[in-house]
């Protein structure tokens, strides 16, 4: 079992940018692909974002690729979300979460079982 805790959220002005962090306890940290997702008020949970476990391969949804970028430190049990160019449809609650086995960089909610509790981003026009 994983322990995941987001920080890094709140109100930043449109074109502004945000890092967020996710902080893993224990060691299969080093061990699971990780994702980003966020969900708006009345949507449903939308694929952000995720890396492999170098760190090296990643992929992103179309609709913040080029804008944001998923990194990870390894050493730190860390995962990174940095977004930029942010727009005020951007407004979510944001969640990290740890790829299950087999399913590479998972992009749907139920490939992905540990998750964090959240850190809202709010983004004003």
């Amino acid at each position: 079992q994983v322990q995941l805790v987001e920080s890094g959220g709140g109100l930043v002005q449109a074109g502004g940018s945000l890092r967020l962090s996710c902080a893993a306890s224990g060691r299969a940290f080093r061990s699971r692909f990780m994702g980003w997702f966020r969900q708006a008020p009345g949507k449903e949970r939308e694929f952000l974002a995720a890396i492999n476990l170098s760190g090296g391969s990643t992929n992103y949804a179309d609709s913040v690729k080029g804008r944001f970028t998923i990194s990870r430190d390894n050493t730190k049990n860390t995962v990174y979300l940095q977004m930029n160019s942010l727009k005020p449809e951007d407004t979510a609650t944001y969640y990290c979460a740890t790829c299950r086995g087999g399913y590479g960089l998972g992009t749907r909610e139920e490939q992905y079982d540990n998750w964090g509790q959240g850190t809202q981003v709010t983004v004003s026009t």
